[in-house]
């Protein structure tokens, strides 16, 4: 851990244009004005709307003469009134582009906002299921930009956002290529004030997507690349910035570690995300500490199946060379974060374990799991996680 914050810094096109580095919010002005944005909405949630940040950016857009304003009624799993209200608050302003601005939560709604700004069409239309993408109206999404302020999701780099559907308790991926900001600007400094709570939580989601990347059956070694030296990064530093929020060093790491893990998971993801999605859109649990709960009993599953890659990947991690090293490394890592070792902990009622079982086999990120599954198989892995048996 020789690195200095300063040398961490670069221009990078790959899945985006990146502006990675301490101090490159200050940029924000110039990248509206590059994609043609006079008058950006700033998406983000209540908790960052509140911290200066957000008041010394509108402050900079405004002095550059960008007619900014901020939306902020965003919840922590966002539902669609939070999207249609957002909808409502581009339009009067007249907006040309969203900021999204926050954690994944955040970057989520602004993101559907931003597809939803010219469509004519119902947001669910969109759900990424077959071909719906097509449905859309290209030229009707507006720009979007990228500020994360956590590193866990990676939503900065994805061409997705996750929308809660409010009447049926269902998360839905609503999905478009032009979903993906034009351009991110990774500023180590806007995390330095993240809970502990919250800068564990958050990458654990980032290992999940890593993790689940490099576990699925699919042929991508770039991806799996990706997401090898994602974990070694989350391996080195995520319980350094969990101790320290100051160390920009170990920010940066985690903010690189995050995007690698939403580049990666394009290769797909499995069963920790697919029980994660229903149990959050239930209880309205934390997408990132929801996975760090069911992710040892979703790697014990599916042992058969990844154990010579986890092999491997304890190697590479000097962790020892088996699928019991990397078991036990994730153990450790969340008994050190005080993460629950039960979805018990979590509120999860026995009475509704064979509904939530039903909804992870349906959602999308079952089907790359590297052993196929159903809704009985989900019910062991929920059962497991509820007992804590591994």
């Amino acid at each position: 851990m020789t690195d200095t914050y300063q040398n961490l810094s670069g221009n990078w096109g790959y899945p985006t244009q990146i502006r990675f580095g301490v101090g490159r919010i200050s940029e924000l002005p110039r990248v509206c004005s590059s994609h043609g944005i006079s008058r950006p909405l700033i998406v983000t949630d209540p908790g960052i709307a509140a911290l200066p940040m957000i008041s010394d950016g509108l402050e900079s857009l405004r002095n550059a003469g960008l007619a900014a304003e901020v939306f902020s009624d965003v919840k922590g799993n966002p539902i669609s009134a939070n999207v249609f209200a957002g909808l409502d608050a581009f339009r009067a302003g007249d907006h040309d582009g969203v900021i999204a601005w926050g954690g994944g939560s955040a970057m989520d709604c602004a993101k559907v906002i931003a597809l939803m700004a010219g469509q004519t069409l119902p947001m669910w239309e969109f759900e990424d299921v077959g071909s719906n993408w097509k449905n859309a109206n290209p030229d009707g999404i507006a720009p979007i930009i990228a500020v994360p302020t956590t590193s866990g999701t990676g939503s900065e780099v994805g061409r997705a956002g996750v929308i809660t559907n409010e009447e049926i308790n269902v998360k839905k991926i609503i999905f478009h290529p032009k979903l993906m900001p034009a351009t991110v600007i990774c500023d180590p400094n806007l995390l330095v004030g993240l809970p502990k709570n919250i800068t564990a939580w958050t990458g654990m989601d980032a290992l999940a997507h890593c993790l689940e990347a490099y576990c699925t059956p699919f042929y991508h070694p770039m991806s799996d690349g990706i997401a090898v030296e994602g974990i070694r990064l989350v391996k080195e530093w995520l319980p350094v910035a969990v101790e320290d929020g100051t160390n920009l060093d170990a920010r940066a790491h985690m903010m690189s570690a995050a995007a690698m893990g939403a580049v990666a998971f394009q290769k797909g993801l499995g069963a920790i995300h697919s029980l994660s999605h229903p149990v959050g859109a239930i209880y309205d649990t934390h997408h990132g500490l929801t996975n760090a709960v069911f992710m040892p009993y979703v790697l014990a599953y599916n042992r058969a199946s990844i154990e010579q890659k986890m092999a491997r990947l304890a190697g590479w991690l000097e962790l020892g060379d088996s699928f019991d090293d990397i078991q036990k490394w994730v153990l450790t890592l969340r008994e050190s974060f005080d993460i629950p070792h039960t979805v018990k902990d979590l509120g999860v009622e026995e009475s509704r374990l064979d509904e939530i079982s039903k909804m992870a086999a349906e959602d999308p990120t079952a089907a790359s799991n590297p052993i196929p599954v159903d809704a009985d198989d989900m019910r062991k892995m929920l059962d497991a996680a509820m007992a804590g048996q591994l």
